[in-house]
């Protein structure tokens, strides 16, 4: 097969060979009345699976050329300095909030004990390494039909131990970034935006538009599947402070000091000639370890197929938000009265242009719930609730509730107790087009309206 090829002609052949593969057997067939409609999805085309493999014919197992290529266009993306692939968005959100932490930061070090101001409805990653750290998350309420940070409550949850304010845009719609940024520099607090929902939303300030994730000190991002972007697996965390960038480079890389990426060594040229810590003079800076860290890292597979999704992702953000304005129109077209005065339909954040990962909508009737998604289930259309509903409800917070320590409720969690219980939401990816979102808007129309009759 390869005789008398160069290794670069091979790989051409196989490359080339792999992108007819793709283009012959994963195009999406048509839809059809009755097809599953899943709520997200990956669209991709030849060009991710080519450079999937040719990373691994390459066979550098670990992070290497794409990963740098990744992390330097995206930042670029974003218009921040710095951005370190890790390998999800989970690992995002803990590496965010774990660089916080480090004694390099003096008195604003987030330490055990110490408060952050979050929400409980979300999905739990966004405080679980608040959690597990052992500093306090502090709840507050969301609101409707937003479903964000409730930030008029935002001054009655601080304390002299609050000392950060870590939430989530939720489902592309930006929270108002505005206040909230407001609220942590009048107080000195750090501000992390899980982003992971939101990637490509803007928002205005003072007249200049910001995306999401970089307004904040520090922005996490989520690669799975269905996310505004896929990797596989993967997530990034992206800031402008230098420092940040550096304890959060050692903590991503098992806590090192060194800064040398894999297979390279002695960049700083200062490799044997230093005295760190009760080390031995010339220790070798490659095992001196500044903070506790992890080895997070994302593979050179999975930034290939994220360099290919970033070249597409402008055009995703844009067809996210055609899907959701068309699915809004059309439920408001064929809803009648009755079912239009019985559902709450989602509206963005006041100065933000969502990049929608979902449409959200709220039932104003206690009960009806279950038979409304139970008949757009049926009908063939994928729904979900909004994550965790009431993180505070839910069996991982047994032994805290029971004994009243390790969390604080800061305001009365009603709208978050409506949503746990009478919201739902469907999706907008990229993948749906207008007869997807067309027969997706009747089947919702309908379900709601038998349930109410029923």
């Amino acid at each position: 097969m390869f005789d008398n090829l160069t290794e670069a002609e091979a790989r051409q052949k196989i490359l080339g060979d792999v992108a007819e593969f793709v283009k012959k057997y994963h195009t999406p067939k048509p839809f059809k009345e009755g097809d599953r409609i899943s709520y997200a999805g990956r669209v991709y085309d030849d060009r991710e699976v080519v450079n999937l493999v040719d990373a691994s014919l390459k066979f550098w197992l670990t992070a290497g050329e794409y990963a740098a290529a990744f992390e330097k266009n995206f930042a670029r993306y974003l218009g921040i300095p710095y951005c370190l692939l890790v390998n999800s968005g989970s690992s995002a959100n803990l590496l965010a909030f774990m660089t916080l932490t480090s004694p390099l930061l003096g008195d604003r070090r987030i330490k055990p004990g110490d408060e952050v101001i979050t929400v409980a409805a979300g999905f739990p990653t966004t405080v679980a390494p608040v959690i597990q750290y052992g500093a306090v998350p502090v709840f507050l309420d969301v609101t409707i039909p937003e479903y964000n940070i409730d930030v008029s409550a935002l001054e009655a949850a601080l304390s002299p131990r609050t000392k950060a304010v870590m939430i989530a845009h939720t489902l592309g719609n930006p929270f108002d970034l505005a206040a909230v940024k407001s609220f942590c520099d009048r107080h000195g607090l750090w501000l992390v935006e899980d982003n992971c929902d939101a990637l490509g939303s803007e928002y205005d300030i003072d007249g200049k538009t910001f995306l999401t994730g970089t307004v904040g000190d520090i922005g996490t991002s989520s690669f799975y599947p269905p996310h505004h972007m896929t990797m596989g697996e993967g997530g990034a965390v992206y800031m402008k402070d230098p420092l940040l960038h550096r304890i959060a480079l050692s903590m991503r890389d098992w806590g090192r000091d060194c800064r040398c990426p894999s297979g390279h060594d002695n960049i700083c040229g200062h490799r044997f000639d230093r005295q760190y810590g009760e080390l031995p003079a010339g220790y070798d800076h490659k095992y001196v370890y500044s903070h506790f860290g992890f080895n997070l890292k994302a593979t050179d597979l999975q930034a290939a197929i994220g360099c290919a999704q970033l070249e597409k992702f402008p055009s995703f953000v844009e067809k996210r938000r055609h899907n959701f304005d068309f699915l809004k129109s059309s439920i408001v077209k064929y809803a009648d009265d009755e079912v239009l005065s019985a559902i709450i339909l989602p509206e963005p954040g006041r100065n933000s242009r969502p990049s929608w990962f979902g449409f959200l909508i709220t039932l104003k009737k206690d009960g009806i719930r279950s038979r409304v998604v139970d008949g757009i289930e049926d009908a063939g259309v994928q729904t979900r609730m909004l994550f965790a509903g009431n993180l505070t409800r839910h069996p991982c917070f047994d032994e805290m509730r029971e004994s009243g320590t390790g969390y604080r409720i800061a305001q009365e969690l009603s709208n978050t107790d409506a949503i746990m219980n009478n919201t739902f939401w469907v999706g907008v990816y990229p993948g749906m087009d207008d007869e997807k979102l067309d027969y997706m808007a009747k089947t919702i129309v309908n379900s709601i309206k038998e349930a109410l009759n029923d």
